[in-house]
């Protein structure tokens, strides 16, 4: 493909797909700010006519059944208390406040459903497992499931955990700071080596103060494993408090995109994403479309979306699950923060953020003879991890290349249990979750947490069921160990 001239780095088509790209965030702005301005009756007005346009493509609506008002009602429950209530459980809310000045929410199951507690914010003398959302997420995600025995956070307080589940700063529970107005570009100004060195280790650190634990387990899920992964390396001190690393669809240096156009412009120039949508939250728009939007159009342009930008094609997540679950899929989160992932997936390297871009970039065009370079982002030191690791990881899971996370980790502490046909999100949301997924965590749990023996055998699930997890590696499940890992 041809070179502009003066302008060599990027070609042609990368450029056009700049301008495009930036002529429709653009609009989207625009867009945005006139729907802030709308009377709700214009807003109801949109959601109606594309309602009709959904009902005369796919046929008429029919009558709802349990489980689709079920669905409904988790996808209209406005926040976490909400969605706890469908499923009677009680919870409590905490704030962390970061070395660096940020807010943080934190949310606790201390108890099993009809198990009330007189004292809120107290130990319970029951095993810290704490959860931890990925990109663009918050702590919604673990309790959006239509059946109960398939949330890791339902199953987990259950069986007798002490449940605690984790928000990055600037996303729907974490919008504050006491030094920085979220309005300000500053506030913005954080990318994953902050996760890292403030948010994981200083709610950890609370966790441990309130519950009296010596230490916990760790279950993170996309980019929450790669803040744990970051976290551990840099904090020493970090590895006591962690008995376990749960890391589910681990990612550390995925490929790229499978939207080639989109891969090739943003590994070329990860920072023209500032030029692209400023230097506050990335996306900021989303919760605007999905007032607009008909839930199941809303779902579709979802599934679309991660269709063409991941190659996933969700048939592991039932319909019904997208329509609950994809309303609270998204949160606020830095650009900078997903410039940094472009980073890493550019050098494909597990490194820091790179605030020398240009520079590299210059080496690059011109490299030396010798293959030397003056300068080398500094990588997060991962082989130092002590923390026991556990990996669960989808083999369609185009973010996850497992052989090169595996180089990088201490082959000493590292077990690794491959899902057969699951994608990224399927291992949160699948169908099967209960069955594939769950029952391998709960294994390294009971293995490596602080006296198992206070927990039960079997969780008696909010919809009767009752799901015996003592033993259960001996069942017949998806998963394969590769045993040159297991420990």
């Amino acid at each position: 493909m041809a070179r502009l001239p003066f302008l060599g780095r990027l070609t042609s088509r990368d450029y056009a797909a700049l301008v495009v790209g930036g002529l429709l965030v653009f609009l989207e702005t625009i867009l945005t700010f006139v729907i802030a301005f709308l009377p709700k009756q214009v807003i109801q007005w949109f959601y109606d006519r594309s309602r009709s346009l959904f009902h005369f493509i796919v046929g008429p609506p029919i009558p709802k059944s349990d489980e689709q008002r079920l669905a409904d009602r988790i996808r209209r429950a406005e926040d976490f208390q909400r969605l706890c209530d469908i499923f009677g459980y009680e919870h409590e809310e905490h704030v962390v406040l970061t070395k660096d000045g940020y807010l943080l929410g934190l949310h606790r199951l201390p108890a099993k459903k009809g198990e009330h507690r007189d004292r809120f914010g107290t130990s319970t003398g029951k095993p810290v497992v704490y959860l931890h959302h990925g990109l663009l997420m918050n702590s919604e995600v673990w309790v959006c499931l239509t059946h109960p025995e398939r949330s890791v956070a339902f199953t987990l307080v259950e069986l007798g955990f002490d449940v605690w589940l984790g928000n990055n700063r600037g996303n729907k529970y974490s919008k504050k700071s006491i030094h920085h107005n979220p309005n300000s570009t500053k506030f913005w100004d954080y990318s994953i080596d902050d996760f890292a060195w403030h948010d994981i280790p200083d709610s950890i650190s609370y966790i441990l103060s309130v519950t009296k634990e010596p230490s916990l387990s760790y279950v993170g899920f996309s980019q929450g494993t790669a803040q744990a992964f970051a976290a551990l390396s840099i904090h020493p001190p970090l590895n006591e408090k962690i008995n376990v690393f749960i890391a589910l669809a681990p990612a550390m240096s995925p490929a790229g995109l499978a939207a080639s156009v989109v891969d090739s412009l943003m590994k070329a120039s990860p920072t023209l994403l500032f030029l692209i949508f400023g230097r506050k939250s990335i996306m900021s728009s989303v919760p605007a479309w999905q007032s607009l939007l008909y839930p199941p159009v809303f779902c579709a342009a979802i599934t679309t979306s991660l269709r063409w930008l991941f190659s996933w094609r969700s048939h592991n997540i039932a319909p019904l699950q997208k329509l609950a679950a994809f309303p609270h899929l998204y949160s606020y989160a830095s650009v900078k923060s997903v410039v940094h992932w472009f980073q890493i997936m550019r050098n494909a390297k597990f490194q820091m953020y790179d605030d020398d871009v240009q520079r590299v970039m210059l080496i690059r065009r011109a490299p030396r003879p010798s293959g030397v370079t003056a300068y080398a982002p500094a990588r997060f030191p991962t082989r130092n991890i002590v923390s026991p690791i556990v990996l669960l990881y989808g083999d369609q899971d185009s973010l996850v290349d497992i052989d090169v996370m595996l180089h990088e980790l201490p082959r000493h502490s590292v077990a690794v249990r491959r899902l057969r046909g699951y994608e990224h999100l399927d291992v949160i949301w699948g169908q099967n979750v209960h069955h594939d997924v769950i029952p391998h965590v709960v294994d390294a749990l009971r293995e490596y947490c602080v006296k198992p023996e206070r927990l039960a055998s079997d969780a008696k699930m909010t919809n009767g069921l009752s799901v015996d997890y003592d033993d259960y590696t001996g069942s017949t499940t998806p998963a394969d160990t590769i045993s040159g890992y297991d420990s």
